[in-house]
């Protein structure tokens, strides 16, 4: 039940976010969408079908907006530098791997979620918040978990750029500068984590390209020789283990 409604709720959050362009719809309602062949030249009609193509553009791109304002980003990226590391090529496939991730982000960003549901979004739908209220609670809601994972140096970069006035505190800070420097810091904390991840199995291919080099067989490829190996590794320290245990303490410093 908890994952039903946590899927509920971020459905319900992408609904909101597709209607919450107030600065296009604040005067006029969103409109029924009516089929019709032919031409118009009424200005309410060009009006409709321009509103129409927004709202579809809007939907297009909210989910990649909601991506990269949740741990999802980092999880994904540090999952595709085990497989690259162990050199299994599409295994495990892509869609295990978004899967894991998907999952491992509801889990993550549960508590988050929870906060959004019964400060923005339960009262919206009771009718007791109006949209632009509840869009102002999920905002902050969000903006909190952002810039617990943020760097103020990326931060900052953004805010220098658009020339805006340093926020007083995370209610202030604006979303146009801090999902980009909440992105490009979880860039960064990914490829660290990938980084470390890389090297126990370096020193592998390392050893085994040395070995193979002074026996005399340097025609044999070292990958044939070293994937068994670095597999073996993986599998005896549970290394599937010890990524998932990394990327969940990862978010709770």
């Amino acid at each position: 039940m908890k994952w039903k409604a946590m899927i509920y709720t971020v459905v319900s959050l992408l609904a909101m976010i597709m209607l919450s362009t107030s600065h296009v719809y604040a005067a006029n309602p969103i409109p029924g969408i009516n089929i019709d062949f032919g031409s118009s030249s009424s200005a309410a009609g060009a009006s409709n079908t321009v509103n129409i193509i927004i709202l579809i553009t809007i939907l297009s791109i909210a989910p990649a907006i909601l991506v990269l304002m949740t741990s999802f980003t980092r999880i994904i990226i540090v999952l595709g530098f085990v497989r690259t590391a162990l050199g299994t090529q599409q295994m495990p496939p892509n869609q295990v791997l978004i899967g894991l991730a998907l999952f491992m982000t509801f889990f993550i960003m549960a508590p988050t979620l929870g906060d959004l549901n019964e400060q923005a979004l339960q009262p919206y739908l009771k009718g007791s918040m109006n949209q632009t209220d509840a869009l102002d609670k999920a905002s902050v809601t969000m903006k909190k978990f952002m810039f617990q994972h943020t760097r103020q140096k990326d931060l900052k970069l953004f805010l220098d750029y658009s020339k805006a006035q340093p926020p007083s505190g995370v209610e202030d800070t604006p979303l146009t500068a801090l999902v980009p420097a909440y992105a490009i810091s979880e860039l960064k904390t990914a490829f660290q984590m990938g980084f470390m991840i890389f090297i126990p199995f370096l020193v592998i291919d390392m050893v085994v390209a040395s070995t193979l080099m002074a026996m005399g067989m340097m025609m044999l490829p070292p990958v044939m020789i070293s994937l068994p190996f670095k597999i073996l590794l993986f599998i005896l320290v549970d290394g599937w283990y010890l990524v998932v245990r990394s990327l969940l303490l990862s978010f709770n410093t």
